[in-house]
């Protein structure tokens, strides 16, 4: 079968290579799944460059955490899925669990075997491609939304710029009946947030201290919610962004560390800052809940084939993207 690596010890994008692979065959509890797309996530290009959790990997692996198919064959004792059943797999499998794309092998195949235990059903209504946007920035945004502070209406949700959680947060806190700020460098993609409901937009290029902007949008007492994936460089404005008894929900790690990180602005205000790694599988189902019963539909920036794998990542790596970016397998 067809799949892609990431070489042992890739510190680049030149890494990734396609090879060659034995077709799995699938064992008891397991089942044999036609991966018929994936998506990316900022994780993969970490991964590709050495720079993921644990440095370069030590062994070839089969990237990617996210992706859909449909059911080839089953293993003995498996009941819940049968051959044909669209399925969309969880972030991460087994117990104790471990994620796909690194350290385990991932998506970006033409066929996988997993645990009957890490498979969930396509909501109803997604294409395959919009299936393999879930598991990952998907479960995210609902677990920083719905988990701990859970959103609430007439609530003010500030999210950080126009990637595949960011947006997931923008629909999800819609679907709630909150208000929606969100930021980006770009004014088309301020525009299209707006197009999908976002209330109030900031360009944080021309405002850099953006919290002020947050501030004079809610009357000086910031949002009830930030969903942060800045990281450690956008941490300091979050902080003065979030509103009294508000929550932060730490998720990005993707800018360098920048001022004062001491959460001391946050201290008088009663805010809590909540760290979040993707969520489980029963997050993932009050996800699929939520999309069957809103018709939430993901929003894919662009789908590539599968020859064009590297091409997708060098775009992902770009941040020219506005929600996903999927490979068709």
């Amino acid at each position: 079968m067809n799949v892609y690596e990431v070489v042992r010890g890739s510190t680049s994008i030149d890494g990734l290579r396609r090879a060659e692979r034995v077709r799995p065959a699938p064992g008891p509890s397991e089942v044999l799944v036609r991966v018929r797309a994936a998506s990316l996530n900022f994780r993969d290009i970490a991964i590709v460059r050495g720079k993921y959790i644990g440095g370069p990997l030590t062994h070839d692996t089969i990237p990617l955490s996210d992706g859909a198919g449909e059911v080839e064959a089953v293993g003995a004792g498996v009941d819940e899925f049968a051959v044909g059943d669209r399925v969309v797999a969880t972030f991460a499998q087994g117990r104790p669990p471990a994620a796909l794309g690194s350290p385990l092998d991932g998506m970006l195949t033409e066929y996988i075997c997993l645990n009957v235990d890490g498979l969930l059903r396509v909501p109803a209504g997604l294409s395959y491609e919009e299936a393999a946007t879930l598991p990952c920035a998907g479960v995210t945004a609902w677990n920083a939304l719905t988990e701990g502070k859970a959103v609430r209406p007439g609530d003010t949700v500030l999210t950080l710029g126009t990637g595949g959680v960011s947006l997931f947060a923008l629909q999800i806190a819609k679907t709630a009946g909150a208000r929606v700020i969100i930021t980006s460098s770009s004014d088309e993609k301020l525009e299209r947030a707006r197009a999908l409901g976002a209330d109030e937009t900031i360009n944080y290029k021309r405002e850099p201290a953006w919290e002020r902007a947050v501030l004079e949008l809610t009357d000086g007492l910031g949002a009830d919610h930030v969903v942060e994936l800045g990281g450690s460089g956008t941490l300091p404005h979050s902080y003065r962004a979030v509103g009294p008894r508000g929550e932060i929900s730490l998720i990005g790690v993707m800018t360098l560390p920048e001022g004062d990180l001491s959460p001391h602005a946050m201290m008088f205000k009663g805010a809590t800052m909540r760290g979040i790694f993707v969520g489980d599988k029963h997050l993932f189902i009050g996800l699929n809940k939520a999309i069957a019963v809103n018709g939430l539909k993901p929003v894919i920036d662009t789908v590539f084939e599968f020859d064009a794998a590297v091409e997708a990542y060098r775009y992902l790596r770009s941040a020219k993207h506005f929600g996903k970016v999927v490979i068709r397998i």
